[in-house]
């Protein structure tokens, strides 16, 4: 019933589609298509064309005008004879069953949207039994309100035919319908067992978290594709997998990290995104778990993005909804080696004295002033790393004395 995964041997050719609105301007919109791309690609689909169209908002029958979706149905045909004809066409925002089942009818190629591509790449990503029966719960939370139109080739013919088989309609009851409702019972039992099966994990983890001894407990988060898992190679010293692709990390990954004499937990959670369902943030709420029960938040930010802001704005709004926002923490600007000054330092500066300017002069912007504990590091060229580790040090030490004031624990500083 996956119908919506897109991860084959060949690259399917992609059209991505999105709409400028009040709400979100034409530039707005190139950086949420240009997120869309990306996601595309790590799914595995090569992007060839976009289309925009500025209205007051989605439609609600075809999410685009008539025009539009006539427009983009010619440039399907135009390309149905080369090598690489389109496979498929994604939508920036969810659509409706309603707005599924009209799009495919007028373009007849496999239409997704940007919950249905972040499903996929969860799925191509998961690894551990926990992660693989969240993404299958989410995929069913998906898949259900959407079924009627996997059976339009099955409705009901003469009259009655209606979705809802009124008066009038008994002994008309089609094959499409009776499908629809086996499957419809099929997805909730199967529901059913998935959650059962997650409530069964959650106690296991439980288990190996009480488990766990007298540790302070860290979660790396921050918006997908910020370094995370780069940060927790680094200090952990172990090989988490990291690529440059969204959600590279699916499963909570923790490592014990030593800094001088003082032990703790290091925890790498996914990353979080933009317009992410919510139904999708519940069924993966087992795997956030690191995050509520941390005692530290180590919130990583690529600094290096065009939109930084925004991203921050999404893992602030994201640990709201998961009741986080006044934990402890630390902000952490990575990929300060990325980072594109307005102005540029001379040309005949050395390379260790570029990279002590550059610090300094972040220190003094806004970025510093937003935390109490805000630095500036480049995991992957190990930049500030020293100072990176002696104020994560001092922080977990603190808190370690606050929550365990009688354990019979040696400190001695970290000069």
């Amino acid at each position: 019933m996956k119908e919506f995964v897109i991860s084959e041997a060949k690259a399917e050719t992609a059209i991505l589609v999105g709409l400028i609105t009040k709400e979100q301007d034409e530039a707005k919109t190139k950086e949420y298509l240009d997120e869309l791309e990306f996601l595309a690609d790590t799914a595995g689909a090569v992007t060839v064309k976009r289309f925009t169209q500025k209205c007051g908002g989605p439609n609600m029958t075809s999410y685009v005008g008539k025009g539009k979706l006539e427009e983009i149905k010619e440039y399907i045909r135009q390309k149905e004879d080369e090598e690489d004809p389109i496979g498929m066409v994604i939508f920036d925002d969810e659509l409706s069953a309603k707005q599924l089942k009209n799009i495919e009818e007028a373009l007849g190629v496999k239409i997704l949207d940007r919950t249905s591509l972040i499903l996929d790449i969860f799925a191509m990503r998961a690894q551990t039994a926990n992660a693989k029966t969240q993404v299958e719960l989410a995929q069913y939370r998906y898949m259900l309100p959407r079924l009627q139109r996997l059976w339009t080739h099955l409705e009901r013919q003469g009259g009655g035919s209606g979705s809802g088989g009124g008066k009038g309609s008994v002994g008309l009851r089609g094959p499409g319908e009776t499908q629809l409702e086996m499957d419809r019972r099929i997805i909730l039992g199967r529901m059913s067992l998935l959650k059962k099966r997650l409530e069964e994990i959650e106690k296991q983890k439980n288990t190996q978290r009480k488990n766990r001894g007298r540790l302070i407990r860290v979660a790396l988060v921050g918006y997908t594709n910020v370094g995370k898992s780069t940060i927790m190679n680094m200090l952990a010293k172990s090989q988490v997998f990291a690529e440059n692709k969204l959600f590279a990390t699916l499963d909570t990954t923790v490592r014990k990290v030593t800094i001088e004499n003082l032990p703790f937990l290091l925890a790498d959670t996914v990353g979080f995104i933009r317009k992410l369902p919510t139904d999708l943030v519940d069924s993966f709420k087992s795997t956030l778990d690191e995050v509520r029960e941390a005692d530290l938040l180590l919130h990583v930010i690529d600094i290096s993005h065009p939109d930084f802001e925004e991203q921050i704005d999404v893992v602030n709004d994201t640990l709201k909804e998961l009741g986080c926002a006044d934990k402890p923490s630390m902000i952490v600007f990575n990929k300060i080696d990325n980072y594109h000054w307005t102005e540029k330092e001379p040309d005949d500066l050395t390379p260790e004295t570029r990279e002590n300017i550059s610090l300094e002069r972040l220190k003094k912007t806004w970025m510093a002033k937003l935390g109490g504990d805000c630095l500036f590091i480049s995991a992957k060229k190990k930049e500030n790393i020293e100072e990176f580790r002696k104020v994560l040090y001092k922080k977990v030490r603190e808190l370690h004395v606050q929550k365990y004031p009688y354990n019979d624990f040696l400190y001695q500083d970290y000069e």
